[in-house]
Formats: structure tokens, C-alpha cells, sequence
């Protein structure tokens, strides 16, 4: 089988041969066309069939000694007389088929927006046209020949060879940006300018690359305005990223001496160095230090959030007690609740186990929370914490039954400086710093952070973080990507049914 397999491989390279050297010699020195090849591979095979079969007919007939020479002539008669006129057939029916087409490419040249250029399978212009032509014709050269990849930027004339292989490799269109040489300077001083060029196949009938449609559009003012885009871009990041490093140095430079304020203040109120003459100078003294403790806390909320910002806030994991946390907050708080005539309670779930996370920043998180919550809520209201581990998320809720935020206003509630009211109406102390900031340490957590509310009736704020640390984690792996800061808000319907009623959240302790 193998000797009769490399036999019949022999024989087939030699009948290809011969036919190639044939149609080349009938042809005008043009490649052999593949289809017309198969025609005389076929033709070759049959005769070969033939002169055996035929003088064997015709000597059943005649004597062999001619029916031997008859046969033979018989079938190469027939092969000539077939083979001509099957290749003929076939290069009519090509020249038929590009005559019909010429009409409609000749129409297509014509009305075609931009410049139109005609390109044989190894990238020389053999056309040119489009409704534009004359625009693009004006400031380039003759882009017939060689003319056209010469003018492209050195640079980019690999794009456009890699094109060129792709549509010979069998893709149906191919889309390159290019530089040309304008080598008369217009008055925009441009030196180059940038097109787009869409390339698409035309091929034969055998799938052969026969010719390639490009049509080239000026792309120049695309290209300035995203130059621009980027450059603002580049701006802005460049100014937050100062404006951060400038939070930073004046948050640091502010602490000193507001850590010596208090230190001194302190000092005064503990009457270290001799008493006080009157009430006026304990009130004043009082006043003084009551300032610089709000103002040190403004401060090094800006500096938290600056870092978060910078992305240079790092977190502690750690495991630890959250309903000791959850209880440290309600001391903190519940002086400033009580002489505001707020309830303060939290409700902590029963065996509740220790979380990973960054105690300092949960701690952070509830007193920002907490404090907004008693801030706004009017006295013979309530304010009510709750932790719980749900499906390995810890789970920390703050409701009150205070004034609400309007729907309008949550999508902007959390941005550093926002508050809900304006400056002319509000009736409440406060930067807009803390709730900024909650959301930023949330995010650091990879947690989620949801918010409703009722005007009139209340708010409650809730935050999710996955109780063993995983979040974090992924959070940290994300932070090379680009993120907005403050993370927007996740805002819930005021009434979905189930999740919040603000006043009966609060109310019940």
C-alpha cells in the first residue's frame, strides 16, 4: 500500500508539473490560476484512463495494430480539444464576472465618503477615488505604486503590513490608524495627519485575495481631542493627588499645636497652677478646650480621609470582640445622647463571635455613625445599634428616628463637605467629613454600604463586611484598578417592605 501511495504521490507531482508548464506557456506569464490547474489535473487523470480503455473498444472492432494508434489519437484529440475549451470557458467566465463588476466599482469609486483607494494583494494602489478624493489629493502625493506606503509614518507602517497579512490569511476586512506625511505644512502646522483606513478583501472565486478595498477617513480631530481628554485627565489626577499630599501636611502641621491647646487646657481645668477667679474664666477655658478637641477631630478625620484618598490608609486586621466595640461606642456617646434627650441602646446578637478586621477603623465607623445619628434626631427620639453575623457577614446597623434626608439629596450625602442642608438653612454643626469617611473605610474592607430614609421619620444606615477578613483582601487586590472615591452610595427604597421602617427600627430596645 505505501509503494502504491508513494507511486500514485509521484505520479501526481509529475502530471501538475506538466500541466503548470503548460498553462504558463499558453498564459500571459501570469501565476497559474489554482481552478484552471484543477481542470487539467481532472482532464489528465480521465485520458490517462482513456488510452487504455479506448484502443482496448476499438480492437474488438479492428485489428490491434490499429486500433492501438486510433485510440490514442482518439484521446488526445479529445484532451486537447477539452482541455482548451474548458480553460477558456473558465477565463470567460472571470473576465464576464469583472466586467459586471466594474460598473458598480466604478460607482463605488465615485460616491464613497473619504478617499478611496483600489490596492492589489501586496499593498500597491492601483485606484483611487471617493467624494473626498480631491481634499485628500490636494495636500498628498500620487499614491499609485509605492506611492502610498512611502507617505505613512515610519512607525506605522508595520500596522499597515500586518493589515495586509491578516486579509491575505483569509480575514474579510481589517481597520489600521495611520499617520501620512503632509509635505506641504497647512496652516494648523500639522506634519501629519491621522486616518483611519477600513480595508476589505475582495477575493475570487477560488477564496484567492484577488484585490483590497480601502477607504481612508480623516481622523485628525478625534485624535486631538483624545490627546486633550488624556491630558485633562492627567491634570486632574495630578491635582487630587496634590490636593491630598496638601490635606496631609496641613493636617499634620495643625495637630501639634492643637495637641498642645488641649494638653494646656486640660491643665488650666485641673487647676494644677492655682484656682480660678471666677466661673467666667473655668467657662472660657472650657469653651477653649471644647474647640480644639472638635477641631482635632476634624482634623484627623481630613487626614484619614486624605490617606484613603492617596491610597495610603492601611488596615490592621486583627481578630477582636465587635459587641465590646458596639458597647464601647454607646459609653462614648451616650453623655452627648443624654443631654440631647436621645435613647441610646444597642441590641448585640446573642454567642456572637470575634470578626477580623480593623478594629480602629469599626470603631471609627460606629462613632461616625452613631454621633450623626444623635446629632440629628431631636430629643424624645431614639437611636438604636445592631450588630450580627449573618452567613459569615458581619452586619452593623444604625437607625434613629430623626430628621430623614430627602431622596434627592442621598446620591450626593457622603462626598467629603456635602450635608444635607445648606449653608443658609442648617441648623446642625459639621464638615460632612464622617459619613466620607465611613465610606472609605467600608470600601478599604471591601464591604457594601446601604442607606434609607424617610424625611421627618428617620434613617438607618446599614454596613456589611465579611466577618473572617476575606474582604479586605479582595478590596487590596482591586486597588490597582481605577476606583471613585467616596465609593458611590447604594441607596434602598425608603419602604421596601421588610427592610426599613425607620421610627419602629429605632423605637424598639
Amino acid at each position: 500500500m505505501r509503494v502504491l501511495s508513494d507511486i500514485g504521490g509521484r505520479a501526481a507531482a509529475l502530471v501538475d508539473r506538466a500541466a503548470r508548464g503548460w498553462l504558463s506557456r499558453m498564459g500571459s506569464g501570469e501565476a497559474v490560476a489554482e481552478r484552471e490547474l484543477v481542470i487539467l489535473r481532472r482532464l489528465i487523470f480521465l485520458s490517462s484512463a482513456a488510452l487504455v480503455a479506448t484502443p482496448a473498444g476499438l480492437s474488438f472492432v479492428t485489428s490491434p495494430a490499429v486500433a492501438l494508434p486510433a485510440g490514442v489519437a482518439t484521446v488526445c484529440a479529445a484532451f486537447l480539444f477539452s482541455a482548451v475549451g474548458s480553460i477558456a470557458l473558465s477565463r470567460h467566465s472571470a473576465v464576464a464576472a469583472s466586467v459586471a463588476a466594474a460598473p458598480a466599482e466604478e460607482f463605488f469609486l465615485e460616491n464613497s465618503a473619504g478617499l478611496v483607494l483600489f490596492l492589489d494583494p501586496h499593498g500597491h494602489v492601483t485606484a483611487a477615488g471617493g467624494r473626498n478624493s480631491g481634499e485628500f489629493l490636494a495636500w498628498m502625493r500620487d499614491p499609485r505604486g509605492r506611492g502610498f506606503i512611502e507617505q505613512v509614518h515610519i512607525s506605522d507602517r508595520i500596522l499597515f503590513l500586518q493589515a495586509l497579512d491578516r486579509l491575505r490569511q483569509g480575514a474579510e476586512s481589517a481597520s489600521v490608524d495611520l499617520r501620512v506625511d503632509r509635505p506641504s505644512v497647512s496652516r494648523d502646522l500639522r506634519q501629519f495627519a491621522h486616518l483611519r483606513m477600513d480595508m476589505t478583501a475582495q477575493r475570487d472565486l477560488d477564496g484567492g485575495l484577488r484585490a483590497i478595498v480601502a477607504q481612508l477617513r480623516d481622523v485628525s480631530i478625534e485624535h486631538q481631542l483624545r490627546l486633550e481628554a488624556e491630558s485633562r485627565a492627567a491634570d486632574a489626577e495630578s491635582a487630587n493627588d496634590a490636593k491630598s499630599r496638601f490635606l496631609a501636611a496641613v493636617s499634620h502641621e495643625l495637630r501639634t499645636p492643637l495637641n498642645a491647646i488641649l494638653g494646656f487646657s486640660d491643665i488650666l481645668i485641673g487647676e494644677y497652677f492655682g484656682k480660678f477667679e471666677n466661673e467666667r474664666q473655668r467657662e472660657y477655658v472650657n469653651l477653649v478646650r471644647d474647640s480644639g478637641a472638635h477641631l482635632l477631630s476634624v482634623v484627623n478625620t481630613m487626614l484619614d480621609v486624605s490617606k484613603i484618598e492617596a491610597g495610603r490608609y492601611e488596615l490592621v486586621l486583627e481578630p477582636f470582640d465587635i459587641g465590646a466595640s458596639v458597647r464601647s461606642c454607646e459609653a462614648m456617646l451616650a453623655l452627648q445622647a443624654k443631654s440631647k434627650g436621645v435613647t441610646l441602646t444597642s441590641r448585640i446578637q446573642r454567642d456572637l463571635d470575634e470578626v477580623v478586621a480593623d478594629q480602629r477603623a469599626i470603631q471609627q465607623i460606629l462613632i461616625n455613625l452613631v454621633g450623626n445619628a444623635v446629632k440629628f434626631t431631636e430629643a424624645g427620639g431614639a437611636v438604636t445599634v445592631d450588630a450580627a453575623v449573618r452567613g459569615g457577614v458581619l452586619q452593623l446597623s444604625v437607625s434613629d428616628t430623626g430628621i430623614g434626608i430627602p431622596a434627592d439629596r442621598l446620591e450626593t450625602l457622603g462626598q467629603p463637605f456635602v450635608q444635607v442642608q445648606n449653608d443658609y438653612t442648617r441648623q446642625y454643626e459639621g464638615t460632612g467629613l464622617g459619613l466620607s469617611l465611613v465610606k472609605g473605610l467600608v470600601a478599604l474592607h471591601g464591604g457594601h454600604f446601604a442607606i434609607a430614609s424617610v424625611p421627618g421619620e428617620g434613617t438607618i444606615i446599614t454596613i456589611s463586611i465579611a466577618a473572617d477578613g476575606s474582604g479586605a483582601g479582595a478590596a487590596e487586590a482591586a486597588r490597582d484598578r481605577t476606583v471613585e472615591f467616596p465609593p458611590r452610595l447604594k441607596t434602598v427604597a425608603a419602604r421596601e417592605e421588610g427592610f426599613f421602617d425607620g421610627r419602629a427600627q429605632a423605637k424598639i430596645a
